[in-house]
């Protein structure tokens, strides 16, 4: 299941609902099947899922031979939160009327 995002201030975003689902817990809000960020709210999420992504990075591996394919390795939470930062970020810089609303198909 796709969860989307439309910013009144940035394109669209979208997102599997099992990774939605996990930012939302970060973020404290709930992954119901609609939903908003209302302007004030938007820097608080944002810092919340940029402290979660510097908790859960691991240290940077160093070179090694058996070292895995960049091709397998696995999409980070670092990767899947970044362009929703953005989003909360550059919508919450716009001013009191911006505005992030999702909608899925049903609760995830």
């Amino acid at each position: 299941m796709l969860v989307r995002f439309y910013s009144s201030e940035t394109g669209e975003l979208l997102m599997f609902a099992e990774a939605a689902k996990t930012l939302f817990q970060m973020m404290g809000k709930e992954s119901s099947a609609r939903g908003s960020f209302a302007q004030p709210e938007m820097q608080a999420a944002a810092d919340a899922l940029r402290q979660a992504v510097h908790n859960e990075s691991p240290a940077p591996a160093e070179s090694d031979e058996d070292e895995e394919h960049p091709v397998v390795r696995p999409v980070t939470l670092n990767s899947r939160a970044w362009p929703l930062i953005d989003m909360l970020e550059r919508t919450g810089r716009a001013g009191p009327k911006a505005n992030i609303i999702w909608e899925a198909p049903s609760a995830f």
